[in-house]
């Protein structure tokens, strides 16, 4: 899989192609995935996506839905490509996640708007807080979704902090679900790759 900045349908591979490179580089993928996904408290996960992750999704839709017009690979480009980060930012997908089905309904309610509520705080520097679902509203007067697609907008001073070695924590303030962490450092390493 080659990174080239800018995901287009020339970049990516052929069906057959993907297919091949995958049963070597899977492995290699859930690592990366894995080194960018950060819990937050049980119930929240922040997948931070990058041009590696995002390739990755495109490839996989259009392997499992045998995507090979051009039309459909666009569709898929257009779906995932805004995902990654351009420089100045971090995007990730945020999951709320239980496993009993009556206590997810019961928190998807009493959490709408906690998309709006994620910030990300670089140590000597204001918390920013999460742009959140630009594609779409995810929730309503009922509930939230259990899925969001939040973006991380930080300023100059602030990249270059995390690039001198800041610390950098992450955290929710929504009044039902409280928590904050240190984001690792090796996870650390890796966002401050996103950033120019």
């Amino acid at each position: 899989m080659q990174l080239t900045g800018r995901i287009t349908a020339d970049t990516l591979m052929s069906l057959e192609a993907y297919t091949k490179w995958r049963k070597v580089h899977k492995p290699e993928i859930m690592a990366h995935r894995r080194l960018r996904s950060v819990q937050l408290g049980e119930h929240l996960n922040l997948q931070f996506e990058s041009e590696t992750t995002m390739r990755y999704q495109i490839q996989e839709m259009l392997r499992i839905e045998k995507i090979f017009e051009e039309e459909g690979i666009q569709q898929e480009i257009d779906a995932y490509a805004p995902l990654v980060p351009d420089g100045t930012n971090w995007k990730a997908t945020l999951m709320i996640e239980y496993i009993d089905v009556n206590e997810r309904k019961r928190e998807l309610a009493r959490l709408i708007g906690v998309e709006d509520r994620m910030f990300v705080e670089v140590e000597g520097h204001d918390r920013v807080y999460a742009i959140a679902d630009e594609d779409l509203d995810r929730e309503n007067e009922e509930k939230t979704s259990a899925v969001h697609f939040v973006r991380f907008e930080l300023t100059a001073p602030m990249r270059a902090a995390v690039l001198a070695g800041a610390a950098v924590k992450l955290g929710c303030d929504h009044t039902h679900y409280p928590a904050h962490l240190q984001v690792p450092p090796e996870t650390l390493a890796s966002l401050a790759g996103d950033l120019k």
